[in-house]
Protein backbone atom coordinates (compact mmCIF):
# COMPACT_ATOMS: atom_id res chain seq x y z
CA UNK A 1 0.00 0.00 0.00
CA UNK A 2 2.79 2.40 0.91
CA UNK A 3 4.61 1.78 -2.36
CA UNK A 4 1.39 2.49 -4.27
CA UNK A 5 1.05 5.88 -2.53
CA UNK A 6 4.67 6.74 -3.34
CA UNK A 7 4.15 5.70 -6.97
CA UNK A 8 1.11 7.97 -7.33
CA UNK A 9 2.96 10.88 -5.70
CA UNK A 10 5.93 10.49 -8.02
CA UNK A 11 3.81 10.19 -11.16
CA UNK A 12 1.06 12.75 -10.68
CA UNK A 13 2.29 15.43 -8.28
CA UNK A 14 4.09 18.21 -10.14
CA UNK A 15 7.55 18.75 -8.67
CA UNK A 16 8.97 22.25 -8.48
CA UNK A 17 12.69 22.90 -8.21
CA UNK A 18 13.57 25.09 -5.24
CA UNK A 19 17.01 25.77 -3.76
CA UNK A 20 18.18 23.70 -0.80
CA UNK A 21 17.42 25.40 2.51
CA UNK A 22 17.12 24.26 6.11
CA UNK A 23 16.26 25.53 9.58
CA UNK A 24 17.97 28.80 10.47
CA UNK A 25 18.06 30.14 6.91
CA UNK A 26 16.44 33.48 6.12
CA UNK A 27 14.30 33.07 3.01
CA UNK A 28 11.83 35.06 0.94
CA UNK A 29 8.85 33.09 -0.38
CA UNK A 30 6.89 34.51 -3.32
CA UNK A 31 3.36 33.17 -3.68
CA UNK A 32 0.25 34.02 -5.66
CA UNK A 33 -2.89 35.41 -4.06
CA UNK A 34 -6.28 35.50 -5.78
CA UNK A 35 -8.57 38.38 -4.93
CA UNK A 36 -11.78 37.94 -6.85
CA UNK A 37 -10.82 37.93 -10.53
CA UNK A 38 -7.32 39.34 -10.06
CA UNK A 39 -4.15 37.59 -8.95
CA UNK A 40 -1.08 39.20 -7.45
CA UNK A 41 2.24 38.08 -6.05
CA UNK A 42 2.96 38.55 -2.35
CA UNK A 43 6.13 37.73 -0.48
CA UNK A 44 6.84 36.50 3.04
CA UNK A 45 10.38 36.99 4.37
CA UNK A 46 11.52 35.30 7.57
CA UNK A 47 13.57 32.59 9.27
CA UNK A 48 12.86 28.93 8.56
CA UNK A 49 11.84 27.30 11.86
CA UNK A 50 11.44 23.76 10.56
CA UNK A 51 11.06 21.48 7.56
CA UNK A 52 8.71 18.58 8.04
CA UNK A 53 7.54 15.58 6.02
CA UNK A 54 8.75 14.05 2.77
CA UNK A 55 7.61 13.93 -0.83
CA UNK A 56 4.26 15.47 -1.64
CA UNK A 57 3.43 16.18 2.01
CA UNK A 58 6.58 18.17 2.83
CA UNK A 59 6.05 21.53 4.52
CA UNK A 60 8.22 24.27 5.97
CA UNK A 61 7.44 26.90 8.61
CA UNK A 62 8.69 30.48 8.38
CA UNK A 63 8.65 33.00 11.23
CA UNK A 64 8.95 36.76 10.92
CA UNK A 65 8.46 39.68 13.25
CA UNK A 66 5.73 42.13 12.29
CA UNK A 67 6.39 44.99 14.68
CA UNK A 68 6.43 43.33 18.09
CA UNK A 69 4.24 40.39 17.07
CA UNK A 70 5.72 37.16 15.75
CA UNK A 71 3.97 35.75 12.67
CA UNK A 72 4.45 32.16 11.50
CA UNK A 73 3.26 30.68 8.25
CA UNK A 74 3.37 27.07 7.08
CA UNK A 75 3.95 26.50 3.36
CA UNK A 76 3.51 23.14 1.61
CA UNK A 77 6.44 22.62 -0.79
CA UNK A 78 4.09 21.44 -3.57
CA UNK A 79 1.62 24.31 -3.18
CA UNK A 80 0.61 25.41 -6.71
CA UNK A 81 0.59 29.08 -5.68
CA UNK A 82 4.30 29.02 -4.72
CA UNK A 83 6.28 30.85 -7.37
CA UNK A 84 9.83 30.99 -6.06
CA UNK A 85 11.97 30.83 -2.95
CA UNK A 86 15.02 33.05 -2.49
CA UNK A 87 17.65 32.32 0.15
CA UNK A 88 18.81 35.60 1.70
CA UNK A 89 21.11 34.20 4.42
CA UNK A 90 22.33 30.76 5.42
CA UNK A 91 22.09 30.37 9.19
CA UNK A 92 24.20 28.21 11.50
CA UNK A 93 21.98 26.35 13.97
CA UNK A 94 22.54 23.06 15.74
CA UNK A 95 19.01 21.70 15.51
CA UNK A 96 16.61 20.74 12.74
CA UNK A 97 13.65 22.45 14.44
CA UNK A 98 14.41 25.70 16.23
CA UNK A 99 11.25 26.24 18.28
CA UNK A 100 13.34 27.90 21.00
CA UNK A 101 13.64 30.82 18.57
CA UNK A 102 10.05 31.82 19.41
CA UNK A 103 10.94 32.93 22.94
CA UNK A 104 14.03 34.94 21.94
CA UNK A 105 13.83 38.71 21.47
CA UNK A 106 16.25 41.47 20.60
CA UNK A 107 19.93 40.64 20.15
CA UNK A 108 19.41 37.10 21.44
CA UNK A 109 17.22 36.36 18.41
CA UNK A 110 20.13 36.66 15.97
CA UNK A 111 21.36 33.61 14.08
CA UNK A 112 25.00 33.39 13.08
CA UNK A 113 25.45 33.57 9.31
CA UNK A 114 27.42 31.06 7.28
CA UNK A 115 29.45 32.81 4.60
CA UNK A 116 29.97 30.68 1.52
Amino acid sequence: MESLIKFVENEFVAKKEFPKFSAGDTVTVYYEIKEGEKTRTQFFKGVVIQRRGTGATETFTIRKMSGTVGVERIFPVNMPALQKIEINKKGKVRRARIFYFRELTGKKARIKEIRS
